[in-house]
């Protein structure tokens, strides 16, 4: 196997504002776009032509990946002018492949973190002999995902929307966002129309009785559409809960880019990210977050499970848990934002302006 399509067009609404000027992919986790950790992995399972499917901030990809010569890849790049869904995306590109009819074709999501075998899942398609094969994970409460039940050969039986009753929830499986199509099958999706992968075409497949087989691999795997997840995947890469090529340093508690000026009192930890040039003043403590590049963290703030981006500033004392400061954003001393709190780019916060807590 040595193609893929990856689908990197969705406008990442849950994350802004982080995505408000940078499509998801291209949102620094563990100090490089998180793309580049997807290409890496995929170059690493033996892919050598990626084509990437883009919509939402297109224009930003290619200028940063170039023709992938870089990372040992050839890349492509195919925008879509009008949304098309992820199977009207595939077919959209489809005719960018080299592959012929029978030959396996690797197509992964642009937000998904995983430590999926891909080689194996690859391995389960061509010895199974199936039409599509299904990255399967395990999930511990499954109603907010569709889920995929299969036989005893690991064959397929059903697409279940997400699930509302304890009745419907027959399986912990669902759909991981990664599969191995016959090449054959991406032409049999319509062209020119918004497609869903998940609600039309394999639905659609099984009622036509295709052959799809599901691989249940149970490694690590996040979806890193909110906040706070990509922030913990973040954290997870540079811990090594999760393996990266991409990774621009060595794994451990922190990881510290080039050009960033640390306070020697600083205490960064849990898959702490410091961008470039970033600054982290004295007494502060940044625990399981992401500092992006030129972002300021002032004297004595305590950051925790959060994310500053690009050229923001956090105030001296100021506590954030959970929270999100935009591009170019100020927030001020001693303020207090917590659970989920965003800051949009730009926005400035004046000196103790919120809190979530009393002020002894």
């Amino acid at each position: 196997m040595t193609e893929a399509i990856l689908l990197v067009g969705g406008k990442g609404t849950r994350l802004r504002p982080l995505t408000v000027r940078t499509p998801k992919p291209m949102v620094p986790a563990a100090g490089v776009p998180f793309l580049a950790h997807q290409l890496a992995r995929a170059k690493a399972a033996g892919v050598e032509h990626i084509v990437l499917a883009t919509s939402y901030l297109a224009e930003v990809f290619e200028p940063y990946f170039g023709d992938g010569s870089a990372l040992g890849l050839h890349l492509e790049y195919v925008t879509e002018a009008e949304p098309l869904g992820t199977g009207g995306a595939l077919r959209n590109v489809a005719s960018r492949l080299r592959s012929a009819p029978g030959d396996p074709v690797l197509i992964f999501n642009g937000d998904i973190l995983t430590g999926l075998d891909i080689r194996a899942l690859v391995g389960v398609h061509e010895s199974s002999g199936a039409d599509v094969s299904l990255h399967l994970t395990r999930v511990p409460d499954p109603r907010a995902f569709g889920l995929v039940p299969t036989d005893a050969t690991g064959r397929v039986t059903a697409f279940l929307e997400k699930p509302q009753t304890p009745e419907e929830i027959v399986t912990d499986q669902i759909n991981a966002g990664a599969y191995v199509f016959r090449r054959s099958v991406l032409d049999t999706i319509p062209a020119g129309r918004p497609v869903s992968v998940e609600r039309e075409t394999f639905p659609g497949l099984l009622a036509d009785g295709a052959h799809l087989q599901g691989m249940v691999d149970s490694t690590y795997w996040l979806d890193l559409g909110t906040p706070g997840a990509f922030v913990r995947g973040s954290a997870d890469l540079v811990l090594g809960r999760v393996a990266s090529p991409a990774l621009p340093g060595r794994r451990g508690d922190r990881l510290v880019l080039p050009g960033a000026e640390i306070a020697p009192d600083a205490k960064l930890t849990d898959g702490t990210v410091i961008g470039e040039r970033a600054v982290v003043g004295p007494g502060a403590r940044v625990s399981g977050s992401a500092v992006l590049d030129g972002a300021v963290v002032g004297p004595g703030a305590v950051v925790t499970d959060s994310l500053i981006g690009e050229g923001a500033h956090v105030g001296a004392r100021t506590v954030l848990a959970g929270a999100v400061v935009g591009d170019g954003a100020r927030v001020g001393e001693d303020n207090e934002l917590r659970a989920g709190a965003r800051v949009w780019c730009d926005a400035v916060l004046p000196a103790g302006t919120v809190r979530f807590s009393s002020d002894q």
